[in-house]
């Protein structure tokens, strides 16, 4: 995972990041490994997660800093992005949901995580949180029900 998200981050902010001195992008992973469907499909969590925190958490000519963060323990995983920008105000919070939060909602059912939204001070982090309950087992996909 780390490779990956670092490239992916890389990308993002040569992309996206007008001056990386003002405004820096930085991947905190660990050396743990998921198969290559969740793989995939995290990488398009943090890519909108990232894209998000671009767009909102920075206005104007405001810097600050996105962290990239994924740390397993056993068949436990939590990818976040967090940042230090102005926060998720109650108005942003209960405006309708863009494109963006959609497909992660999509991909956070399809891999059956949790979402959660933390309003720092400053800033925002968004964790995908994958417990392995009880009665779960990974099947051939690396998630799923025991049936």
């Amino acid at each position: 995972m780390r490779d990956y998200f670092d490239q992916l981050c890389k990308s993002l902010g040569a992309l996206m990041i007008n001056d990386p001195a003002e405004l820096s992008l930085t991947v905190d992973v660990d050396e743990s490994r998921v198969n290559a469907d969740i793989s995939v499909s995290l990488g398009l969590i943090v890519t909108e997660l990232v894209i998000n925190a671009l767009k909102h958490a920075f206005p104007g000519e405001r810097g600050g800093a996105i962290i990239v963060d994924f740390h397993a323990m056993g068949k436990s995983w939590k990818p976040s992005a967090g940042d230090d920008g102005v926060g998720t105000t109650a108005k942003l919070a209960d405006a309708k949901p863009g494109l963006g939060t959609s497909i992660v909602a999509a991909l956070a059912d399809q891999l059956d995580v949790t979402v959660t939204t933390e309003n720092g001070e400053p800033g925002t982090k968004v964790s995908i949180v994958h417990d392995e309950p009880t009665g779960r087992c990974h099947n051939d996909k690396g998630f799923g029900r025991v049936s």
